[in-house]
């Protein structure tokens, strides 16, 4: 048989033994979820070669745009959330994993710029260290289904200013954690922040993902919005997202995030802010942990 003869749609004896002997090897991996993960995605990728005709160019491109996704990435961006957020794996994730309860905060991806390492504020700081921007008042409600405040919750809040850019982003035009802290909630699960009135924004387009969203005619496009995590003893972690309703991209977000009761209505201050600022509540429901009725009752009490 001539060696140059055009490909068929069905693999050759040499590259079915190949499959045999990878299910054969995979096979002694055992049942966990590690080796069945394993062989499912090892099958989807031999039909994929298979269906689409896969070539020698076409495997070194795949490998050269994983590897510039992990150049890509450093302490301060996170290509491969990228990644996965651009083509909806994580919200896909997030909603069949963290279904909400009736009246519960709807969960939303965390995004690549978040950073652990926000600096703690008392309620009522401004966390906006630039003093650019227009000024947002901002109030915090954690509850639980029942109604009853959560006192104590750590509330972790990250967005971008006014132009659309995280500090993590722009560290020669912003300051060391910009937009970014930690507060807590009191007696009444309440807290508060002023911080700059965030813009809407387009995902990074320099790098490998983002190159490949514009190639594939993806929308970058994410409306203003601002990131919290909310955490409690007792409670169900929380990371969800607000979001500007007055933004005209709040209904083709590029990362499938915006849900029914994650858009927020920003209001004129009241007379306790500053005149030129605006202003919205957030009431934050979080689910309880199973086992933590009893102790719940007991803070209740």
């Amino acid at each position: 048989m001539d060696a140059s003869a055009g490909s068929t749609d069905a693999p050759d004896g040499m590259a079915m033994d190949v499959a045999t002997q990878v299910r054969r090897r995979l096979a002694h991996s055992g049942a966990d979820r590690l080796g069945l993960a394993a062989g499912a995605i090892i099958e989807q990728v031999f039909g994929l070669i298979d269906r689409l005709d896969v070539h020698e160019p076409d495997l070194d491109a795949v490998m050269m745009f994983l590897t510039d996704v992990g150049y890509a990435t450093d302490a301060k961006r996170q290509e491969w959330v990228l990644l996965a957020d651009v083509f909806g794996l994580t919200s896909y994730l997030m909603d069949r994993c963290h279904g909400a309860p009736n009246g519960a905060t709807p969960t939303t991806l965390r995004g690549p710029f978040y950073r652990p390492d926000a600096p703690a504020y008392p309620s009522g700081s401004t966390i906006a260290r630039a003093g650019t921007g227009p000024r947002l008042a901002v109030t915090v409600t954690v509850q639980d289904c029942d109604k009853a405040p959560v006192p104590g919750a750590q509330v972790d809040v990250w967005h971008a200013n006014a132009q659309g850019r995280y500090e993590n982003q722009d560290p020669d035009n912003q300051p060391e954690h910009n937009l970014r802290g930690k507060l807590v909630a009191d007696a009444h699960g309440q807290c508060h922040f002023l911080t700059e009135r965030p813009g809407g924004y387009t995902l990074p387009s320099d790098g490998p993902v983002g190159q490949l969203a514009q190639r594939l005619r993806l929308s970058l496009v994410r409306p203003a919005h601002i990131h919290f995590a909310v955490t409690a003893p007792g409670c169900v972690p929380l990371v969800t997202t607000i979001f500007d309703g007055a933004d005209p991209a709040i209904h083709h977000d590029a990362l499938f995030a915006v849900k029914p009761g994650l858009i927020a209505q920003i209001v004129p201050a009241g007379p306790h802010h500053r005149a030129d600022g605006v202003e919205f509540t957030l009431d934050v429901v979080l689910t309880l942990l199973r086992s933590a009725s009893p102790e719940h009752a007991k803070r209740r009490g």
